[in-house]
Order: structure tokens, then C-alpha cells, then sequence
């Protein structure tokens, strides 16, 4: 039982720009709704009756929504009807909750809308003139907290979230010296004049021929860690004659494309689909500022009848899922100017085919680095994933303690899917 103590909004600690912000077609292309995360931390003895001062919590959201004054803003429309951000200065939500439940009560979280509805606010209608930045403190009996924040995908992708909640924590243990400041001008990601659409992106199409099967939002879903010795022969299990690199990611979403594919126990003939999503900031030319706050990734696909998936050697998969996961500078303006003309409002944003997966990498992402002063996160994890076949792979907590694999799947596909992960990883030389 958690019990709402307060609710309030907290506003920048200074006075911020007020011109509306543009936001970019990549922005109105992604999913519209806020992206709920939850970090749980274990009381600090030493500190314990200061830890995580409310009070010290919103002074320091307070200063840090002054470079990332957008957030304080509301989601808005300009004269022409299209989507921007209203830099009003209103403030986030913060909300405080106590539980008289003990953290060690969560030790089997995984994500879920039950979850999300405990610790994160509750979510609001989506479109303006919505909230963007939602914030909820749960105090536990044992001196344990859960931090719930909800941002809004329309305005953020993962790095830039990342990179806000970096910040806040930075600001809340007094370094304040090196904060980068996040890059607001959107314009960079324009459509050109003279637009020039290479093909039509399939992932940004709504094709009902192609959705070969009933789409489901029941899902179960688990979070399972694999060690660094496993991705490191996994790798190696990828690698194919000419020692090209394979990356953790790719070794990793192949292993699980094929354990899935297997668990579902579907047609062998089916075509599967697997997609992702390409941080474009390095592959723009010139190349996007580090700290571009916007949506700067672009989806990706690559797709295999099963029965080739099944028995295809993971090596081949992975070659496969670098083929689609190598594009540059040229197809994302291609993208973006596709986008100029497209119908927003009719493009695929939320659930899939039974037979299809999405996987989405916070891998190298600073997930763990939200550290306020009295230690880092035992756990960072999405707080619900929204239909079956969206996993999420992240670094796990501490030094080379591999990668979390957070999966959701059909309640009947999950126990197969797993007993078969398991099986393949115990099988690998490490």
C-alpha cells in the first residue's frame, strides 16, 4: 500500500527562456506518451536519516531544470497545428509517497502497469498542453526509496534522458564544474529544401498486409543479467572467419531472436521481424553535439522467415542485424525528409506482431550513474514495457557486471524462452 504524502510542481530556480521550442520530425515520429524508468536505491546506514532529503531533492531539480528548462515547459501546438514544446516555465511533478513495505519486498521486480502505477505518477493524457517531466519519491520502511520519473518520448530519447537525470545528480552532490549543458536547437535535424527520399522506410509505414499475426499488449516479462565472461564468448560464438568485431549488442538481441522465435512455437514459415532503434548523433555529417536534447534515433529493421532464424547459426544472425544497424548520414535525411509529407498520425508507434521483436539498447548509456550523493542504484529498469516483444538491454550495476536483459514476452512463450536462454548460455565456453 503506498500513500501519496505530497504533490507539488517544482519550477526552475531562475528565470528561463519562454520562446517555444520546434521539435524535429524524428520528434513527432516517435511514441507519444511519457517513458516511465524506476531506480531503486538501498539505505545508506551511515546517513540513513537524511537519505534522500525530500527537500534537498527538489532544490536540486530545481536547478537543474534551468539548462533543461524545456521540461518545465508543456507540450503545445503552434498555428499550423504541429506539435511543439511551450517553454512556460509551470515546473515538473514531484510527487512524495510512503510504503510500510520493506524494498527487499521488490526483489523480484519486473516491469509491469501495476509497477508503473505504484512508482511513477500517473500517467496523463499524452497530447497538449500535457506535463513533460513527471517525478515520484516512495519511501519504504527500512530507509530504502524508489525514484519514479516519467518523461515525456515526444521531447527525449534514452540519451537525453540519461543525460538529465546524470545531471540532477551531479548538481545534487555539489559538482557542479563539469555539467555539459544540453544542445536545444532542434533545427539541425530540418528536412532539406530539396528533399531527396531514397526509399520508403518500411518501419514508418503502417502496412496491414504485412502484419501477419494478432497483435497482443498481454505480456509477462523478467529481468535476466548475463555476466561479462558469457557476452564475451558469446561474442566470440558470433564472430565469424575474418574476426570482424561483434558487438555485445548484436551477439546478445541475436542469441534472444532465435531463443524467442523457439519459444513461441509459430508456424516456421512466418516471417519475423526484428527491430531497433540507431543513435544517429555519431553517424550525422557533421555529426550531432553529444548532448543534443531531442530524439536523434532512427528505427531499424532486419527480418527471416523462422525456420531460418531457428536453425541459422547465431553468427549469421548477428552479421544480419549489422546490415541493418549500419546506416549513415545519408538515409536518416533520406528519413527525415520522407517524414516532411508523411501522415503522422497514422504511423506505427506501439505494439507488434506475435511474431516480432523490439529491442532497444541502453547498453553504454549512463543508467547507473544516478548516484545523489549516497550511492548509486541497485537496480535501474523500465517501469512497464507496453506489449509483448519489446526487451530492452542495459548495463548492469558495478564494474563489468555485464548486461540486463529486460524482456517481455506472452505469458505462455516466457518459461520456454528463458529454460532455452539459460540452456544456450550455460552451453558457451567461458
Amino acid at each position: 500500500m503506498i500513500k501519496t504524502v505530497s504533490s507539488e510542481l517544482v519550477v526552475p530556480s531562475e528565470e528561463t527562456p519562454k520562446n517555444p521550442l520546434w521539435l524535429s520530425n524524428l520528434d513527432l515520429a516517435a511514441r507519444r506518451g511519457h517513458t516511465a524508468t524506476v531506480y531503486f536505491y538501498r539505505p545508506n546506514n551511515a546517513t540513513s536519516h537524511d537519505f534522500f532529503a525530500v527537500e534537498s531533492l527538489k532544490s536540486s531539480l530545481a536547478k537543474v531544470l534551468v539548462p533543461f528548462y524545456p521540461l518545465a515547459g508543456r507540450l503545445g501546438m503552434d498555428r499550423n497545428g504541429r506539435i511543439e514544446i511551450n517553454c512556460t516555465g509551470e515546473g515538473a511533478l514531484f510527487v512524495v509517497a510512503r510504503t510500510d513495505a520493506m524494498l527487499n519486498d521488490y526483489d523480484n521486480f519486473a516491469p509491469s502497469t501495476e509497477m508503473r502505477n505504484l512508482f511513477v505518477p500517473p500517467a496523463t493524457q499524452p497530447d497538449p498542453p500535457c506535463i513533460l517531466l513527471m517525478v515520484q519519491l516512495t519511501l519504504f520502511k527500512c530507509g530504502g526509496v524508489v525514484l519514479g520519473t516519467a518523461l515525456h518520448h515526444s521531447i527525449v530519447d534514452a540519451r537525453c534522458a540519461f543525460h538529465f537525470i546524470e545531471t540532477w545528480t551531479s548538481i545534487a552532490r555539489g559538482e557542479t564544474s563539469c555539467i555539459e549543458q544540453p544542445f536545444l536547437d532542434r533545427t539541425v535535424l530540418r528536412a532539406r529544401l530539396d528533399r531527396k527520399v531514397m526509399l520508403d522506410p518500411l518501419e514508418y509505414i503502417s502496412d496491414p498486409k504485412y502484419v501477419p499475426l494478432t497483435i497482443s499488449t498481454s505480456y509477462t516479462s523478467s529481468i535476466i543479467k548475463i555476466s561479462r565472461k558469457h557476452i564475451n564468448a558469446l561474442k566470440l560464438r558470433c564472430s565469424d572467419t575474418t574476426g570482424a568485431r561483434v558487438s555485445a549488442f548484436r551477439a546478445i538481441t541475436a542469441l534472444i531472436w532465435q531463443c524467442t522465435c523457439m519459444a513461441r512455437k509459430l508456424d516456421t514459415n512466418t516471417k519475423s521481424r526484428l527491430y531497433t532503434m540507431i543513435d544517429m548523433r555519431n553517424r550525422m555529417c557533421p555529426p550531432l553535439p553529444s548532448t543534443y536534447f531531442g530524439n536523434a534515433v532512427i528505427r531499424t529493421s532486419v527480418s527471416a522467415v523462422i525456420g531460418d532464424v531457428i536453425s541459422d547459426p547465431i553468427s549469421h544472425l548477428a552479421r544480419r542485424l549489422h546490415g541493418a544497424t549500419n546506416q549513415g548520414d545519408d538515409y536518416a535525411r533520406s528519413l527525415i525528409d520522407y517524414l516532411e509529407t508523411a501522415d503522422m498520425g497514422n504511423l506505427p508507434r506501439s505494439g507488434l506482431p506475435a511474431s516480432d521483436l523490439r529491442v532497444i539498447s541502453w547498453i553504454g548509456l549512463p543508467v547507473n550513474n544516478a548516484d545523489f550523493g549516497l550511492g548509486e542504484p541497485i537496480l535501474c529498469a523500465p517501469a512497464l514495457m507496453y506489449y509483448s516483444g519489446y526487451v530492452c538491454l542495459m548495463d548492469s550495476p558495478g564494474r563489468d557486471a555485464g548486461v540486463t536483459v529486460v524482456v517481455s514476452l506472452e505469458p505462455e512463450s516466457m518459461p520456454g524462452f528463458k529454460e532455452l536462454l539459460f540452456e544456450e548460455l550455460a552451453a558457451l565456453q567461458v
